[in-house]
């Protein structure tokens, strides 16, 4: 099911001639059969994957823009909502398809962002200013 970069390379080495390394041609063949093999062949899954990129990508666009109308470096709340849909969505993608380091690093990053929406949620109901606030800006 799953292809190797590697593999496409050293055919393509051992078409070429001595020493030579077509790279750009073994790059071409590589997309192309990514494409079929995740794309046309499942695409419901590739839109999953897509979806999660976008979604995941999406928070530092926010934050850019937040941080833009602020004219200072922000990071907002709902970037960690948007980081956890994302992170959730990526990691449901990666146990589709196998692949236990994507795995392990979804299901980090998924709990980190849980992590910090409950030190914001508690943070929020004391209203306390902790010292490290009192020191910033």
């Amino acid at each position: 099911m799953f292809f190797s970069f590697a593999k496409i390379v050293s055919q393509y080495t051992s078409q070429s001639g001595p020493g030579e390394i077509n790279m750009f041609n073994a790059i071409i063949v590589f997309f192309k059969t990514a494409l079929v093999e995740q794309v046309v062949n499942d695409p419901f899954w590739a839109a999953v994957g897509l979806v999660g990129q976008v979604v995941f990508g999406a928070r530092f666009v926010l934050q850019w823009i937040v941080s833009e109308c602020k004219k200072r470096s922000h990071v907002p709340t709902s970037f960690w909502f948007i980081s956890v849909a994302g992170s959730l969505i990526l990691l449901v993608y990666s146990i589709h398809i196998k692949n236990p380091i994507f795995i392990l690093g979804f299901s980090l990053n998924t709990l980190i962002y849980l992590r910090n929406l409950h030190l914001i949620y508690i943070h929020e109901t004391k209203r306390e200013e902790t010292v490290i606030e009192k020191g910033e800006d």
